[in-house]
């Protein structure tokens, strides 16, 4: 098979192809590797290879699944691959090596994915772009002065520039759909509960953080969330399971929608003109399609959500200070940024009191969002308040930083997304807009609770009606 006929596929397409015996595993996963080769340089978006891995699942025989054969790339952070180290993006993590897979690498394999690399992410996830110490920054395919956004920022780079169809990522204030919008991907965040967190975790920064992929067509995420999602044994919670399958909704007209576009940021930072065109084109886009669309207000105490965002510092603290002397670890200057270290010297001063007042503001915001979506089926934004920023804008090495800069500086780029991980609710970023010189800026849509369906019934119409499946970066494999 050639990169040219490979890059015109997405995972399902390959899929089939696998399926009808007119291309092995083994030949996908060799013209994978060569377009690994032939773009990564230039993006860094790929910091680690399994190709070792991948060839002992060949060998081994690779189960009957939706994606059998099919190339794929995992995030260096979060999930836990089998004989392999998860470095976080971290220079003290490198070498701290998984005995066993987790459950969500576990149904990754079940269905049929090949693993071939890491790839890149700041350091911890705690920055909306992706340029660790440890690693290097990654550069964004459509023009490489600028950011791919983060924190799933290697995977949607090595997406876009069509590496592989589609990869792993995890979000917790907008690390999947961050980077879909500043590299013109389609990117799903599903609903807490959704996606399996064990065996290690119950729940994943208070349920804030979620697993799931960046992929360049529809039907790919909601084919790949049939495939992972639904509880694992001993999961203290999970959302409802749904009436049908995902891709079979992505399929489906979604009907009329009552859709609320919301232009301001909650927190008041400006919103680039090219972001308000973006989600304002999309918004009169769902209107041809026979939706209504209505201006409104979803009136939220930012500093409430802000404030929930804090369960970062006290998962610093605890990382640094209970799991690293249990790993044999000593963090310190010489193998972390500040911005890690500011957030975990914040987090050993917060209290029980103050860990049990995020929880308390969690719930309130999610009851407020709840209310408002008793009366939408879904509320239309920009994805982010600016287009893809230079490398360098968010600098977590900074030695001048403090804690509550930081926090601000993510939240002004990254104004829309963190408020439905505190709340739970799906959302995805669309890549509807382009900018005039050649930057993908994405709009956001949240749903109710559990009810990825609508969303995946609406991102299925948006696709057919305003394709961008044809649409290639100036950094691409060919």
């Amino acid at each position: 098979m050639r990169i040219s006929d490979y890059i015109e596929l997405d995972a399902l397409g390959l899929a089939e192809l696998v399926r009808r015996r007119e291309v092995t595993p083994s030949e996908l996963m060799d013209v994978a590797s060569a377009a690994i080769e032939q773009v990564n340089p230039a993006l860094n978006a790929v910091i680690a290879s399994l190709r070792d891995d991948a060839e002992r699942s060949l060998r081994a025989g690779l189960p009957d699944g939706p994606f059998t054969g099919v190339p794929y790339l995992v995030k260096d952070l979060g999930l836990l691959v089998a004989g392999t180290p998860t470095g976080m993006g971290s220079r003290l993590f490198q070498d701290v090596v998984s005995p066993a897979d987790d459950e969500l690498m576990t149904r990754f394999r079940r269905a049929g994915l090949v693993a071939l690399g890491k790839t890149n992410t700041p350091e911890l996830g705690l920055n909306v772009v992706t340029e660790p110490v440890a690693h290097g920054p990654t550069r964004n395919p459509w023009r490489p002065d600028r950011t791919p956004g983060g924190s799933s920022g290697g995977a949607a780079a090595a997406v876009a520039a069509r590496m592989v169809p589609m990869a792993h990522g995890n979000d917790v204030a907008g690390s999947i759909r961050i980077p879909s919008s500043c590299c013109g991907l389609f990117g799903l965040k599903p609903s807490r509960g959704r996606i399996p967190t064990g065996p290690v975790e119950g729940e994943v920064l208070l349920g804030m953080a979620t697993d799931h992929a960046l992929t360049r067509s529809v039907r790919d995420s909601a084919a790949l969330l049939d495939a992972i999602a639904g509880p694992d044994t001993g999961a203290p919670y999970s959302a409802p399971p749904p009436p049908r399958p995902f891709l079979e909704e992505a399929r489906t007209p979604p009907g009329r929608l009552r859709i609320a576009l919301i232009e301001a940021a909650w927190s008041g930072v400006p919103v680039h003109d090219e972001c308000k065109r973006a989600a304002r084109r999309a918004a009169a886009l769902c209107e041809e399609l026979g939706h209504e669309v209505v201006p409104a207000r979803l009136e939220i105490d930012w500093e409430r959500v802000r404030f929930a965002f804090r369960m970062l510092l006290s998962y610093q603290a605890h990382l640094l200070d209970r799991v690293c002397p249990a790993l044999g670890l000593a963090p310190g200057r010489d193998t972390l940024e500040v911005a890690t270290l500011a957030m975990a010297e914040a987090g050993r001063r917060m209290s029980a009191v103050d860990l049990h007042e995020v929880i308390v503001a969690r719930d309130l915001i999610t009851r407020q969002v709840g209310q408002f979506f008793t009366r939408f089926d879904a509320v239309l934004t920009p994805t982010l308040a600016t287009p893809p920023i230079p490398p360098g804008t968010l600098d977590a090495d900074d030695p001048a930083l403090d804690v509550e800069t930081w926090l601000d500086r993510c939240f002004a780029f990254a104004a829309f997304t963190p408020l439905f991980n505190v709340t739970g609710n799906p959302a995805m970023s669309v890549p509807l807009h382009m900018t005039a010189d050649g930057l993908p800026v994405g709009v956001q849509f949240a749903g109710r609770y559990a009810d990825e369906a609508t969303l995946l019934r609406l991102a299925g119409q948006l696709e057919q009606a305003a394709p961008w499946a044809g649409r290639r970066p100036a950094v691409c494999a060919a």
